[in-house]
């Protein structure tokens, strides 16, 4: 049915399969989610010091 070479082959093909959707699945339920959370939390802080450097300006 197949040769060594070609058990090989597929073996390989077969692990680099697996590997990808295992990282694909990690990629988007924690690293993805991680990123754009993180990203936001960071911008709304942004925006917070940006509001309150205005208010001090204002009042100075």
């Amino acid at each position: 049915m197949f040769d060594f070479d070609q058990y090989l082959g597929f073996l390989a093909f077969l692990t680099i399969l697996t590997i990808g959707f295992w990282l694909m699945i990690f990629l988007l339920t924690f690293v993805v989610p991680y990123w754009i959370f993180g990203s936001a939390i960071e911008r709304f802080k942004e925006i917070k010091e940006e509001k309150k450097a205005k208010r001090e300006a204002a009042i100075h």
